[in-house]
């Protein structure tokens, strides 16, 4: 039990001077990590396409998965 504190602490440690680093770093460079509404039109656009033809591709295979067990 010992030891997983110890590792609990490092790794909170770590996390929290890694948070304060990348904040620091957001301060000294406010532009960073800007994204134009259209790279995100375009990400959601894709994401939703993809999401819509595995849909399509599942129910499709349900729905013949019947007459394929045969084959």
């Amino acid at each position: 039990m010992k030891h997983l504190a110890a590792h609990s602490y490092r790794a909170v440690r770590l996390l929290t001077e890694r948070l304060e680093e990348s904040l620091a770093e957001a301060g000294r460079r406010p532009d960073r990590g800007d994204i134009s509404i259209t790279t995100v039109i375009i990400w959601v656009a894709a994401v939703t396409g993809a999401l819509l033809i595995a849909g399509t591709i599942a129910v499709v295979i349900n729905k013949y998965n019947t007459s394929l067990n045969g084959i």
